[in-house]
């Protein structure tokens, strides 16, 4: 199996789970915040759909001009590394939006991916990244970052007295 097909083997098993921990959290609680003031569902989810953008199309893949169509500036903003949580809805798209762009970079990644040669993946990332020095690293970062997020989710589904999913 090549790296490339381990590591997205790797993200598909992440989203996995990660939609089945979504699909147990009503749309009410996509932007509950407790009162520790943490963040809130919509927000972890927009921020995985920002993070596999960033780590896998346009790091690994490089950034096509039809990405905006996939994945706004707007978007990249609200979710990003820097942003402030807020929590008036009315400062995000819906749940039923941010889970469509969501799905939709999940789609993008798994279709566009495939493509990239697997020894370029010793390359350094299409632009920059923090703890990635190489495309392979932000490959294999994206599932783990996924994993991260979706536990938070777990979490505050948990404190809004969710049963847990299994």
């Amino acid at each position: 199996m090549s790296r490339l097909q381990d590591g997205l083997d790797q993200i598909a098993f992440a989203r996995g789970y990660t939609a089945s921990i979504l699909d147990a959290v009503p749309d009410a609680d996509w932007f509950r915040m407790p009162a520790e003031g943490v963040t809130h569902v919509a927000w972890q989810v927009g921020h995985i759909a920002f993070a596999q953008y960033r780590l896998l199309l346009e790091r690994v893949r490089g950034v096509r001009p039809d990405d905006e169509a996939l994945i706004s500036a707007d978007f990249l903003r609200a979710f990003g590394r820097d942003s402030v949580v807020n929590p008036d809805p009315a400062a995000y798209p819906s749940a039923a939006a941010i889970r469509a762009v969501f799905d939709a970079v999940y789609a993008k990644v798994m279709a566009d991916l495939p493509a990239v040669p697997d020894a370029a993946l010793e390359g350094p990332p299409e632009s920059p990244h923090r703890i990635c020095t190489t495309k392979l690293q932000c490959l294999r970062w994206a599932s783990h970052h996924e994993t991260i997020h979706v536990g938070q989710i777990a979490l505050l589904r948990r404190l809004f007295g969710r049963p847990p999913v299994w």
